[in-house]
């Protein structure tokens, strides 16, 4: 079904590289926050023009969770099945809030802006991207050698 090139040297599938760039759309608060981090001085400017409301900044860390997670055990991914396999849902939720995250602070009266409206639009493709992919999907099944 797959190439011989679609798999690792451990003879997993390997995950499709619009993935990765799904899990830092997913964990943009927390890419944000190391950013902050990392840049000291500036780190308050850049927090305030993504987000002015600091209640925003850290209810937007909880939708990157799974994000986080998966980032972090995708290499020994075959230690933990289970989990593996509960994470691709655990990102379609959470990919869910931030499609409806948005819209919901329009409707509250926040003012909308191109930054936003595009965020919008990427994450509306990237839960589409989490529930269709074939390969996305076989990579997160539990597979039997």
């Amino acid at each position: 079904m797959y190439f011989p090139s679609d798999y690792d040297r451990h003879g997993a599938l390997k995950l499709p590289v619009l993935f990765w760039v799904v899990l830092l759309l997913q964990a943009r608060t927390w890419v944000l926050f190391v950013m902050a981090g990392a840049s000291r001085d500036q780190g308050d400017a850049l927090l305030n023009l993504f987000y002015p409301d600091h209640d925003n900044f850290w209810w937007g860390l909880l939708p990157g969770v799974p994000a986080v997670i998966t980032f972090l055990i995708s290499g020994r991914r075959q230690s933990w099945p289970r989990l593996w396999g509960t994470l691709r849902w655990l990102l379609i939720l959470a990919q869910c809030v931030l499609v409806l995250w948005q819209p919901l602070l329009w409707y509250s009266g926040e003012a909308v802006s191109g930054t936003a409206l595009a965020l919008v639009i990427l994450d509306a493709y990237a839960l589409w991207f989490l529930l269709v992919h074939p390969r996305l999907r076989a990579c997160f099944s539990t597979q039997t050698d």
